[in-house]
């Protein structure tokens, strides 16, 4: 089959390769999936740049963990019924080395999610860690029905999903912007209210639309950079649901206003969530899908050969949405 794979770390025209290997056959419990899209992610060109310096140990990788294609074979103890079905992917190349760019992968057959015929496989390809994490950040620590949501960097991949799944399950939703047009993509995924990131100024607005009101949950993409602003606003006994802090990978916190505001910190990570998370999101997104209920963004896609271009892509910082490659 043919596939793009790395043997080395490093930029992404320089390491990332299209090659033909060997096509996986399913073991017990796995299924086998014609690939027809693959989902780039943040976390894949990280992984591809060195993040994880012990991923190559065990050779080549083939990057990405989002997806959607088609079951082709099932192995042992799946249901052969499975054959034919249109499904979107998971955790693709998460605690292995083959992930989606490639024509085919074999993949434990809960990993493979049935998609209704009302999406395409680029939206399924959008499925995994934005659809996913968002879900797990605003549903995790209770009801969202009535509250206050503050979703940060509402444009981004993951933000965009959090608003929402934070509508549709009831909640006033607030999102942060940093620019006119993140302000209108935060607008159209269902916002009640967009303010500038975290600030005093931000703070302010916020509660002039609150009427005084502080947030019960916040869905946080930069944790380090924004957390001072963000407990400003939060109430006594609130949530900072966080995935991200990139401008401070390793923040220090204030613990003692922290302390006395009872304040939980979930950070979450899709690729570690708990399986009871993973079958609720799922079966969330499946309802949602089914009825058209999400809005998607599909930022540009590209062919298999120019992968290093769609890793650049999300790179560049420069594109609402994911970025696909046709597999």
């Amino acid at each position: 089959m043919k596939a793009v794979v790395y043997d080395t770390f490093g930029d992404a025209d320089k390491v990332l390769k299209v090659v033909e290997i060997e096509t996986p056959s399913p073991k017990v419990g796995e299924v086998k999936i014609r690939l027809t899209t693959s989902g780039v992610n943040p976390s894949d060109t990280k992984k591809r740049a060195g993040a994880s310096p012990t991923l190559l140990d065990k050779g080549a990788v083939i990057p990405n963990s989002d997806g959607a294609g088609i079951i082709e074979a099932v192995g042992a103890g799946v249901d052969p019924q499975r054959v034919g079905q249109r499904v979107w992917v998971y955790n693709g190349q998460y605690g292995r080395q083959s992930g989606t760019t490639a024509e085919y992968i074999c993949l434990p057959a809960n990993q493979a999610v049935v998609l209704p015929d009302q999406a395409s496989f680029e939206i399924g390809a959008c499925m995994g860690i934005p659809a996913m994490t968002a879900h797990r950040c605003v549903t995790t620590d209770g009801l969202v029905d009535g509250k206050i949501v503050l979703v940060t960097g509402g444009a981004g991949r993951v933000g965009y999903y959090a608003i929402q799944w934070a509508k549709h399950f009831g909640a006033t939703v607030i999102a942060t912007a940093g620019s006119p047009s993140s302000e209108k993509e935060c607008l159209e995924a269902g916002a009640d209210c967009v303010v500038p990131h975290p600030s005093a100024e931000a703070n302010a607005s916020i509660l002039t639309f609150t009427k005084g009101a502080k947030i019960d949950l916040v869905v946080e993409g930069d944790f380090g950079i924004n957390l001072t602003s963000v407990l400003d606003i939060i109430k006594t006994s609130g949530v900072i649901a966080t995935y991200s802090s990139m401008s401070v990978p390793e923040p220090s916190l204030p613990f003692r206003k922290m302390l006395y505001m009872d304040i939980t910190i979930r950070i979450v990570l899709v690729y570690a969530m708990p399986e009871s998370a993973k079958d609720q999101a799922k079966k969330d997104i499946t309802q949602y899908l089914t009825n058209n209920d999400l809005k998607h963004r599909i930022a540009a896609t590209f062919p298999m050969e120019a992968s290093a271009e769609a890793h650049q892509a999300i790179e560049s910082g420069a594109v609402y949405g994911t970025v696909v490659i046709q597999c």
